[in-house]
């Protein structure tokens, strides 16, 4: 049983089925989404812990079960002819399992904004729900970097009176948002923002608009182009006519149309949060093991 990704639905899977006497082994390449962040929130009994820590937490739990970890990133998989999967890693390493579950999370593709990658995850953030305690109160700029933004400025607006939202490159929106935003008191900039610095929002015209932190919508692109060789590629997700992001497509217990194959977390979601990936890591895990057991079970021909 091989678990490819160390996230928190791949700790959490692998817990599962350590304790349900399987042996993962969990292959990850140590590029967790969130290692930007100071902490993780709304995770309860975890609130505010770093996520290297939980992860660290995570892992000795695992190996205490008999779980075991290899570095790597899976750059291959194919299905052999007794219907096991053969994973090949960057460094060549060969790897066979019976069964796989897919955490490999999703990347964030930022928009072409000077200042905006750098400041990822402390003062350029993404999510009310992750940071917004944080900066409660706090001068907020919503830079319109996706059909969201609108939805975004009326969200973020819950958390702080002073909420700015940049047009940047879009149009002004409906009136029926406009109406939306007035009611919640967002103000509205029009204009191309060239940079995010750290004082707030550099205009092309040059204007500073001071913000103590700025939200943008990344585009969230599935990690799984290994899947491809196995006949299981990327759904796009749309919203208003774009594609905001990439996932693999499975059903509530996280199986995909890859018989022996199941997804979790972002790479199959990606709005979960951590404690959300987390438990579906566990649903996927009961299920992958309950297909086990059904396997394990067929009479002998």
């Amino acid at each position: 049983m091989v678990i490819i990704g160390a996230g928190a639905a791949g700790l959490s899977g692998a817990l599962t089925l350590a304790r349900a006497r399987r042996n993962p082994l969990v292959i990850d390449a140590g590029q967790p989404r969130n290692a930007p962040a100071g902490g993780v929130h709304n995770y309860l009994g975890r609130e505010g812990t770093p996520p290297g820590e939980l992860l660290s937490i995570g892992r000795s739990e695992i190996q205490r079960y008999g779980g075991s970890f290899l570095s790597g990133t899976v750059t291959d998989a194919h299905r052999l002819d007794d219907g096991a999967f053969r994973l090949t890693l960057d460094d060549g390493h060969a790897v066979e399992a019976r069964r796989l579950l897919v955490t490999t999370g999703l990347v964030d593709e930022m928009p072409a904004i000077p200042g905006v990658a750098e400041r990822w995850g402390r003062t350029v953030l993404h999510c009310p729900y992750c940071h917004g305690w944080e900066v409660r109160d706090q001068p907020i700029g919503v830079v319109a970097s996706s059909p969201l933004a609108v939805h975004g400025a009326l969200m973020w607006r819950q958390w702080t009176p002073d909420v700015t939202l940049f047009l940047h490159e879009r149009p002004l929106p409906e009136p029926s948002e406009l109406a939306q935003l007035d009611a919640r008191r967002v103000r509205i900039v029009e204009g191309r923002v060239a940079a995010v610095e750290d004082e707030g929002v550099r205009l092309a015209s040059g204007e500073l608009v001071p913000r103590a932190a700025v939200v943008v919508q990344s585009r969230m692109t599935a990690r799984a182009a290994f899947l491809e060789s196995l006949g299981l590629k990327p759904t796009p997700m749309e919203l208003g006519g774009e594609v905001i992001g990439t996932y693999i497509a499975a059903d509530p217990m996280g199986a995909t149309d890859v018989p022996g194959v199941w997804a979790a977390g972002n790479v199959s979601d990606l709005m979960a949060q951590v404690i959300v990936a987390a438990g579906a890591g566990l649903k996927a895990a009961a299920a992958i093991n309950a297909d086990l057991v059904q396997s394990e079970s067929a009479p002998a021909s």
